[in-house]
C-alpha cells in the first residue's frame, strides 16, 4: 500500500467504500459523513483503493500507519543481504592436496550462503583435453552436492572452462547459523571459565591452613646483650 494516499479533505468523490478501523465493512456512504464519522472517531479518512467503483477508504491514524510502514521498510533494508559470487580457480591436473584445499575454500562459501564460480584453466596441449576439466567439475559439483547445486553447467569460455555452483542455505540462514555458533561458543567459554575458577576456589578452601611461623632468637646474637 503507498503512503501516498489520498486523505481527508483531498478525497473529492462523491460517495466511498467505508472500511472501519478494525477492517469491518461499514458499506458505501456520502464522502461528508464518512468524513464526519472519522473526525468524530479522532482519525482520518484513508483512500486505500481509489480504483474502486467507489474507491474504498478506511479509517485509520494516518501518522501510526506511516511511521509502521516506515519502520517496516527499514527493517526489510536492514534484513536485505546482496548473494555474492566468489571464485575459486582450478587446473585440470591438479593434485591431490591442492584440491582438498580449494574443495574446502569452496565448502566454506557455499556455508556462508555465497555463490561460487568455478574456473578450470588450460594450457597448453591441456586445451585439447577439455574432458579433464569436466570430470574435474564433475567430481567437485559430486564432493559439495550437500551444500551446493550446479546452477550453471561446466561450459568452455576460451582458455577455460566455467561451473557455477549455487548454495542450498540462504544468505540470511547462513548469517543466522554463524552468529548462533558464535554466542554458543562465547557460552561455552565462559562456562569452561565458571568451572575453572570454581576449581581452583574448592581447592584452595580444601588445602590445610599453614601454622604461623614462631620467630626465634638468632644464633648469631651475643648471649651477654641483655635484651
Amino acid at each position: 500500500m503507498s503512503t501516498e494516499l489520498r486523505i481527508n479533505d483531498r478525497i473529492r468523490v462523491p460517495e466511498v467504500r467505508l472500511v472501519g478501523p478494525n477492517g469491518e465493512t461499514v458499506g458505501i456512504v456520502p464522502t461528508p459523513d464518512a468524513l464526519r464519522l472519522a473526525q468524530e472517531a479522532d482519525l482520518d479518512l484513508v483512500e486505500i483503493a481509489p480504483q474502486g467503483k467507489p474507491p474504498v477508504c478506511k479509517l485509520m491514524d494516518y501518522g501510526k500507519f506511516k511511521y509502521e510502514n516506515a519502520q517496516k521498510a527499514r527493517e526489510a533494508r536492514r534484513n536485505q543481504t546482496n548473494v555474492i559470487i566468489k571464485e575459486m580457480k582450478l587446473r585440470p591436473k591438479i593434485d591431490k592436496h591442492d584440491y582438498e584445499t580449494k574443495k574446502g575454500h569452496v565448502v566454506r562459501f557455499l556455508n556462508a550462503g555465497d555463490k561460487v564460480k568455478i574456473t578450470i584453466m588450460f594450457r597448453g596441449r591441456e586445451q585439447h583435453r577439455p574432458e579433464l576439466g569436466f570430470r574435474l567439475l564433475q567430481q567437485l559439483a559430486d564432493d559439495v552436492q550437500e551444500l551446493g547445486f550446479v546452477e550453471s553447467a561446466p561450459k568452455q569460455d576460451g582458455r577455460n572452462m566455467i561451473m557455477v555452483l549455487g548454495p542450498h542455505k540462504k544468505k540470511a540462514d547462513a548469517k543466522v547459523e554463524a552468529k548462533t555458533a558464535k554466542e554458543e561458543k562465547a557460552a561455552e567459554r565462559a562456562a569452561d571459565e565458571a568451572a575453572e575458577k570454581a576449581e581452583r576456589t574448592a581447592a584452595n578452601a580444601a588445602r590445610p591452613a599453614s601454622t604461623p611461623k614462631v620467630k626465634r632468637r638468632s644464633e648469631n646474637l651475643d648471649p651477654d646483650i641483655d635484651l
